[in-house]
């Protein structure tokens, strides 16, 4: 017979999904329940520490509208417990939900034990919330003998539907890591009716530009189950791309049109970067000390797992220098990118920082958490024989030399089990990283997971190609797939990493199935990878 037993997660996923049902009283005794105005977007929570978590929501009538509610704040009452049923409270307390940061709360509740689950909810204007769930991190002289956490990235509302996030809902972990692109900039149509993106507020516009135009879209994406559920089941740790804001854009440079004319000055992208930075902060359970109109907003922060695993979350775009070429689109020659020696993906200060963080580490495993491909990747040019080899120049390919730094760096300060987390390029690719990638016989100094996308596309035709080419172009490359969407499941011990390929076959539907593709493993001390 079956096993027809519900765990919470089960139960919690399945409630989130739900919609058009009212919040009872006592909505806490049907963990999860669906969302009632005004918490439409649902709940969330992020940057787990030891002692305290980010708790998010933001209060809406209408998800569409920005401006929905009066402009004045609102209370709103929180609750942390050690139960789903709110039987045992720990910490309460009450904040404000101000116009001027469009109603949303970040709550940081003190205190909590380390490593433990809570549940937490939140009131406000007489409604009670759905219930999510959280996990603090375990204490800095925890062994923390295993963590279990999954990796999203590149969710296109127009490009189809959302069933990863389901999957993800559904699985047992401690904590989730998206690294960008968690929204899209651009105005397309969508083949899904319920799918269209908001419309822009600049006439013949064809991106956001404004923050009412940023929050509108955040909270479309937002109002999806799926997503909802997602959230309300694990502890966050975001950080933005390029999409967040702008595709490819790189410090206060805009995106470069197919004329090769850049669309605004810095002084007016400036103008544009606060809003969609404002507005991702509004949406998301991170912790970050935002000034409303400022251009810039310090993402990159560092979260240690016990003695197990310290992530080390970068931001790849704020502050790095332009893509080197000067000509539209990613691709161009790989020397270019060898050539960049001035250029850098980081900005000086988070270089120290991060090389500060790698090298006084105390933990088994240290990650590099970020958004675009550091392994050096090799294209065949789809276009013709001249050239014949192209390169990412908007990956670390076209910033070559502080990659060699980076690498350089943890070979000779021997960083113990260095991994690399990437996504971007909506396609799975697990590396080995060497020194010198003419070398593939030299031992590696780090590996790197790339996950796909949730829903963003990637080219099929350019799937077989690649796995054909790949062994030739790219010996690195130990696994590569670019036909599914989905998102990685990681299980880490002191001994091992474990990484499962999670996809669905399909994105036309809310509903599929998720089936894990291939699961590779390292074992602590080889940087090597080996299929499970």
């Amino acid at each position: 017979m079956p096993d027809l037993t519900l765990n919470r997660r089960q139960v919690l996923t399945g409630a989130v999904l739900l919609s058009g049902a009212a919040i009872v009283a006592e909505p806490a005794a049907a963990f999860g329940a669906a969302v009632a105005d005004p918490f439409l977007l649902g709940v969330a929570s992020g940057d787990p520490l030891p002692h305290s978590v980010i708790l998010w929501t933001r209060l809406v009538r209408d998800p569409l509208d920005a401006r929905s509610l009066p402009a004045k704040p609102v209370e709103v009452a929180w609750q942390v417990a050690t139960d789903e049923h709110f039987h045992h409270v720990v910490r309460e307390g009450h904040t404000l939900a101000r116009p001027e940061l469009a109603h949303s709360v970040h709550v940081e509740p003190h205190g909590l034990r380390p490593g433990w689950e809570y549940f937490y909810r939140f009131r406000a204007l007489d409604e009670l919330s759905p219930v999510g769930r959280t996990r603090t991190a375990p204490a800095p002289w925890d062994s923390c003998p295993r963590l279990r956490f999954g990796i999203v990235n590149c969710q296109d509302f127009q490009n189809g539907y959302w069933p990863a996030y389901t999957g993800l809902a559904g699985e047992d972990l401690d904590v989730v890591l998206h690294l960008g692109d968690y929204i899209y900039e651009y105005d397309a149509h969508s083949v899904y009716p319920d799918r269209q993106h908001t419309t822009p507020q600049t006439p013949g516009l064809d991106q956001l530009r404004t923050l009412d135009d940023y929050r509108n879209r955040h909270a479309q994406y937002k109002g999806d189950p799926a997503l909802r559920a997602a959230h309300a089941a694990f502890p966050w740790i975001v950080t933005w791309d390029d999409h967040e804001t702008e595709n490819n854009y790189a410090t206060l440079i805009d995106e470069i049109d197919d004329t090769g004319a850049k669309h605004q000055t810095p002084a007016e992208f400036a103008v544009q970067r606060a809003a969609a930075y404002q507005a991702y902060y509004e949406h998301m359970p991170i912790r970050a000390n935002l000034k409303p109109g400022s251009p810039d907003l310090r993402i990159f922060r560092r979260f240690d797992f016990g003695r197990l695993a310290r992530f080390n979350v970068l931001d790849t775009r704020q502050y790095r220098t332009d893509q080197p070429g000067g000509f539209p689109g990613d691709f161009g020659l790989p020397q270019a990118g060898t050539a960049n020696v001035t250029g850098t993906l980081t900005g000086a200060d988070q270089e120290r920082w991060l090389t500060n963080g790698l090298t006084g580490s105390h933990t088994r495993w240290n990650v590099i958490a970020q958004q675009v491909m550091m392994s050096r990747t090799l294209f065949p040019n789809p276009l013709g024989p001249v050239p014949p080899i192209l390169a990412n120049l908007d990956q670390w390919d076209g910033y070559a030399p502080q990659r060699g730094r980076l690498l350089n760096l943890l070979a000779q300060r021997r960083v113990a089990n260095p991994v690399v987390l990437a996504g971007d390029i909506h396609s799975t690719w697990f590396s080995e990283l060497k020194l010198d990638f003419d070398r593939p016989d030299l031992p590696s100094v780090a590996v790197e997971f790339t996950a796909t996308s949730v829903s963003s596309d990637f080219p099929i035709a350019f799937d077989a190609p690649l796995k054909a080419i790949n062994p030739k172009l790219n010996p690195h490359v130990r696994y590569f797939d670019g036909s599914k969407r989905g998102y990685l499941r990681v299980a880490v011990d002191h001994d091992s990493w474990r990484t499962d390929v999670r996809t669905v076959d399909t994105i036309a539907v809310r509903q599929a199935p998720v089936s894990t593709s291939a699961s590779f493993v390292v074992e602590a001390g080889t940087s090597t990878l080996v299929k499970a």
